[in-house]
């Protein structure tokens, strides 16, 4: 009952890589703001000027979904500078930054910010010449009103493809609690006072392990075929991956798609998953719901033509434990619809056994995994479907992940399962079939 073919996506993407568009829009023009970190300006200063008209289309490179206001943050952190490492899939000549206030419960100033490539070493120092000054409306500083979120003017800047960004935010006044995503499994940094143009990054000695305002970064590409928006929980989040070295699956499928060499495969890859997520149920832990989120967080990202969803496990296995199967498929079957409704093909995985996981597993909510899994396979929910459970269960007992996969809590998959997962949906994403390995 597939209701988009494989064909139908190939066309599209290459019809998508034919157009170029013209954009004429104002911004500052690459001006590099460590010649003028010495004098303490953070203000734009005065080269705001007309950039020339630029061929290509903006696309999301980077994505990551707010999930609450951080605890223990009822002021913000008025006087920080806070240097969020974020890493690329698909480049470009020029670059926009979204924030994101959505759970704060004050407006937020954010009196400076920037954006620099990173210089490589996997700490906070920025490659020499390439820190740019955000502005938002022409202006050095921005003001996000409680639950609202702003996108910085574009800035022109090389972003090569599969590389590390630094994006750097400071506010010197209180403003609530912060907008941030834990489990990023990402290393980034904090240092006191106003160092947002620092390319040394020496005063960036504090590390944390979550994003903080910043929600996705934009790249002008005359390359890019689009954006594939992957909707999904703890396991499209990789949760269990090794931080740093960018191994959830999501990521493992871009390096992929990057290597081929194929127009067609030049892919912005938005990461959209949260731990603890589900279909119908949010939480301060999860975030608010998938069918609440999905505008925000799938449907609205910058060039997405695809969304790629692996939703439902927390419906059927986290307290209460009263979702059934039906209840899971008919908010499945939304999410398609909304999805379909703006035009984007939504392709779906099966869920991923979890045998083992404490008290969680019981012949109860196996039978509902196995019910949703049957109709995922029965074509009667997704455009195209992604058998993770095949591509990584144990084949002797296939209700159990095989251990080679498992990173050993019995649900979510070890880097190697994660790059199974990307082998698996990478067939799909194309329009062929995936083969699943024994």
């Amino acid at each position: 009952m597939a209701r988009t073919t494989g064909c139908a996506l190939l066309a599209g993407l290459a019809a998508l890589v034919a157009v170029v568009s013209t954009a004429i829009f104002l911004g500052v023009g690459g001006t590099d703001v460590a010649a003028r970190a010495g004098r303490g300006a953070m203000a734009a200063g005065s080269a705001h000027t007309a950039v020339p008209a630029a061929a290509g289309s903006w696309v999301g490179t980077w994505s990551a979904s707010p999930v609450a206001g951080e605890p223990s943050t009822a002021d913000g952190y008025p006087g920080w500078s806070i240097r969020n490492v974020v890493h690329t899939s698909v480049g470009g000549t020029w670059v926009r930054v979204h924030l994101s206030n959505t759970f704060g419960s004050a407006p937020l100033v954010v009196a400076h910010a920037t954006v620099a490539r990173s210089a490589g070493t996997g700490g906070a120092a920025a490659a020499g010449g390439t820190m740019r000054v955000l502005t938002f409306a022409q202006r050095g500083s921005v003001t996000i009103p409680a639950g609202g979120a702003v996108v910085s003017d574009p800035v022109r800047l090389a972003v090569p493809q599969r590389a590390d960004l630094l994006v750097t935010t400071y506010a010197a006044l209180p403003s609530g609690p912060v907008t941030y995503h834990p489990n990023a499994r990402q290393i980034s940094f904090m240092a006191h006072g106003e160092r947002t143009a620092e390319v040394s990054g020496v005063s960036y000695t504090t590390r944390t392990l979550f994003w903080r305002y910043v929600s996705a970064v934009d790249v002008l590409s005359s390359h890019a075929a689009g954006a594939v928006v992957f909707f999904g929980d703890s396991i499209t989040d990789g949760l269990t991956s090794t931080v740093g070295a960018n191994h959830r699956w999501p990521d493992y499928l871009a390096d992929g798609l990057m290597a081929s060499g194929d127009r067609r495969l030049r892919l912005g890859v938005l990461n959209q998953g949260i731990s603890g997520n589900g279909v119908l149920r949010g939480g301060p832990e999860g975030g608010p719901s998938a069918l609440v989120r999905l505008d925000r967080d799938a449907l609205s990202q910058t060039g997405a033509r695809t969304m790629v969803v692996e939703l439902g496990i927390n419906d059927i296995i986290r307290p209460p434990r009263a979702t059934g199967a039906r209840a899971v498929i008919a908010g499945l079957r939304q999410i398609v619809a909304r999805g379909h409704a703006r035009g984007m093909r939504v392709i779906g995985g099966t869920l991923l056994p979890f045998e083992g996981h404490g008290a969680a597993y019981n012949p109860v909510t196996e039978a509902v995994r196995q019910q949703v899994n049957a109709a995922i396979r029965a074509g009667t929910v997704y455009d195209a479907v992604i058998d993770f459970d095949k591509a990584l269960r144990d084949p002797y007992r296939p209700t159990r992940m095989r251990a080679a996969y498992d990173s050993g809590d019995h649900l979510h998959p070890s880097d190697a399962g994660y790059r199974r997962m990307a082998e698996a949906a990478r067939p799909v994403l194309l329009g062929g079939t995936a083969d699943a390995k024994a």
